[in-house]
């Protein structure tokens, strides 16, 4: 994006054109530029343009209202057809539940990136897959390959929307761009939540003051649409307006990466106390596990905030908490190669594994570039291009237990 940028610094029509087409990292590119080329005529447009803040609040086009509004109510239909159908709700939720919201919003950025007919087709196509290899599988309730198959399929959903957010296979920019964007959705969608919450319990007590009992109906049909629209029309409203919570996610990233830090460190000095190991306890493994991937999310989402980090003691607490998170995924690792030496190999313990030496590798190649830019070797945009470029790495996994796990293992 730096290069494209100084490329088209003279030409304002391709400037604006890359603007557009991606309008976050084009903010973030130029504003570490614009110290550079401040006094350009251009450059100091544009300076200006970026940093005035409306407002207003954008409902975008026409055309794109009524694809997000026809989108929310398709996500509803998909969640109700248990129920129009007569299907077996938990056969279909547990293994559906992923189509109900990423097909609408690949579908969202394919059409707001105008992507070309090929890459629609790839995205259209490995969902399909995904739908068709999923619902295929034996109907066997104790089957982990089946309960694996499952939670990874809403990774590689994930996965697959991330292309069509960022559109091709090489833009590391835009990939940290998509790591924002999920940061933005979960802060705007919990919002959307609360008001909705706030909504209902006003609706169902004023029905309830004269004598009409709506919670079934409320809860069947407005309940599930809502829930359904929601990730759709929060995604449309950051990508409208990234003023909304462009500020709220990288002050919330800035608070809680110290906090959960010093949690952390009182949570393994703790745990040394309380007789509590997750070489014995597999639920306290689980909850170990679940621990890790929160705090590498928490620290993905900083980086990918890169451009909001200014002081060295924001870098030095990620560097910490990268240390740290390196010592519980080092306890968890040693947790289930101790279980697969005492008590063998099972899908679950395999799925495990190879997830956490995923995340050790990760996360030694992110706290390394960390101690990099402590030490003024590299830059922000070089921890940055780590972290991107890793993130297909995952997605392989995801392919590998959600399609060949049930194969591998015989459907246990």
């Amino acid at each position: 994006m730096r290069n494209e940028i100084l490329a088209h610094l003279n030409d304002p029509a391709q400037l604006e054109k890359l603007y557009r087409t991606n309008k976050a990292p084009f903010k973030r590119e130029f504003a570490a530029l614009y110290p550079e080329l401040k006094g350009n005529g251009l450059a100091d447009f544009w300076h200006e343009r970026l940093n005035y803040e409306s407002d207003d609040i954008s409902w975008g086009t026409r055309r794109e209202l009524v694809m997000v509004v026809i989108g929310a109510l398709l996500a509803g239909v998909v969640a109700k057809l248990p129920k129009i159908f007569g299907l077996d709700e938990e056969f279909f939720y547990s293994r559906n539940v992923g189509f109900i919201i990423f097909p609408f919003l690949a579908a969202f950025f394919a059409w707001r990136n105008r992507l070309s007919l090929a890459k629609i087709a790839a995205i259209a196509g490995s969902m399909l897959a995904g739908l068709i290899c999923i619902n295929l599988l034996p109907d066997d309730n104790a089957s982990d390959t089946l309960t694996l198959s499952c939670i990874h399929l809403i990774l590689f959903l994930w996965a697959v929307l991330g292309f069509a957010f960022v559109g091709d296979l090489t833009s590391n920019e835009k990939r940290l761009g998509y790591l924002k964007y999920n940061g933005d959705l979960v802060v705007m969608a919990a919002l959307i939540v609360i008001a909705g919450g706030i909504m209902t319990g006003i609706t169902i007590g004023l029905f309830s003051a004269i004598g009409l009992n709506i919670e079934v109906f409320y809860f069947q049909y407005i309940g599930v649409f809502g829930a359904a629209a929601t990730p759709l029309i929060a995604t449309w409203l950051t990508q409208t307006n990234p003023q909304l919570v462009g500020k709220v996610s990288p002050v919330i990233a800035r608070i809680f990466s110290p906090l959960v830090l010093v949690m952390l460190v009182v949570y393994l000095s703790a745990m040394i106390f309380s007789g509590k190991n997750p070489y014995q306890d597999r639920e306290f493994l689980l909850i170990f596990n679940a621990l890790l991937l929160g705090v590498m999310a928490l620290i993905f989402f900083s980086v990918s905030e890169k451009s909001k980090v200014k002081s060295k003691a924001e870098i030095w607490i990620l560097f910490l908490l990268s240390m740290v998170t390196i010592v519980v995924n080092g306890i968890a690792l040693s947790a289930i190669v101790f279980r697969i030496a005492e008590w063998g190999i099972t899908p679950n313990r395999a799925a495990v594994l190879g997830g956490n030496v995923l995340i050790l590798i990760n996360l030694l190649l992110v706290t390394a570039q960390l101690f990099k830019v402590i030490s003024r070797n590299a830059d922000l945009d070089a921890l940055g291009q780590t972290i991107a470029r890793y993130l297909p790495i995952y997605f392989i996994w995801t392919i590998m237990v959600t399609f060949l796990f049930p194969l591998i293992f015989g459907f246990k």
